[in-house]
């Protein structure tokens, strides 16, 4: 359980690191403010048209008698919806990352620079088109992982009590696993890292995972917090990357309390929300 506190100290060391560098933080908000004017548009589009999709949708419930009508397409309309706010929650951060490449890769290496020993930020030595290819592809990787988890949680909501109570927890937990994954391959890409080890290494600390998505998830449900949070948050994953593969920290690095420094630990093939 410690690793739950560890990881929510990375979260904060994240966004004390931003905070202590202005520059960093103004333009990593550009890429966020983005996507959230975009995510906001599709979002009132689907509150205002929505009806009308579900009535389109169901043609075969058109005969149906009052109130049987208006509650079968109210209750998809309200579903559609939930599943369109879930969808926004988890893929966020990847659209966000995409956006702003240039940004998080800017920021992440500075924070690098910062806690390194040596001043020594590691490198891709890609060209910016392959990086955001690999970006991509492997965020559409993640996003249908987190949309059939998205899925099955919806199923299980229809469990009497559990559906209400249980589901939704580890619904937050599910999110925070994979919006830890887009954060941290900021950092674990640059270093040549492919996707499936960075599941094994996320596998191997869930609870470090959890200690740090989860509230962010819990957090992104908020847009405009999630906009404001987004560069703290690319900071201190870049902070738990270099914990996840044992690399040294500076002393005075990371707020001057130094950094957890572990020996690198072998993907887990246990199984885990991914």
């Amino acid at each position: 359980m410690s690793d739950l506190g560890v990881g929510f100290r990375y979260l904060l060391k994240g966004q004390r690191w931003v905070a202590r560098h202005g520059k960093q933080y103004g333009f990593g908000l550009l890429p966020g403010l983005i996507t959230l004017v975009l995510y906001a548009a599709a979002l009132v589009a689907l509150a205002l048209w929505g009806e009308d999709a579900v009535a389109w949708a169901t043609p075969f419930a058109d005969d149906w008698s009052s109130p049987w009508l208006g509650l079968f397409r109210g209750l998809l309309t309200a579903v559609l919806f939930a599943l369109a706010l879930l969808l926004s929650v988890v893929t966020f951060t990847a659209v966000t990352l995409l956006i702003g490449q240039p940004f998080y890769e800017n920021l992440s290496e500075k924070v690098d620079r910062d806690v390194a020993p040596d001043g020594h930020a590691p490198e891709s030595g890609l060209p910016l088109w392959r990086e955001l290819w690999i970006s991509a592809r492997d965020s559409l990787r993640i996003v249908v992982r987190a949309a059939l988890w998205g899925v099955l949680l919806f199923a299980c909501g229809f469990i009497p009590v559990v559906g209400q109570t249980a589901v939704p927890v580890i619904g937050f937990f599910v999110t925070g696993f994979f919006l830890t994954e887009e954060l941290t391959a900021v950092a674990l890409q640059r270093r040549g890292v492919e996707l499936r080890t960075r599941l094994g290494l996320l596998r191997s600390r869930k609870t470090l995972v959890w200690g740090f998505g989860t509230p962010l998830a819990v957090a992104f449900l908020v847009p405009f917090v999630a906009v404001f949070l987004m560069p703290g948050a690319v900071a201190g994953a870049t902070l738990m990357a270099r914990d996840l593969l044992g690399e040294e920290n500076r002393e005075d690095g990371a707020e001057g309390d130094g950094a957890v420094t572990t020996p690198p630990q072998p993907p887990s093939g246990s199984s885990s929300p991914a």
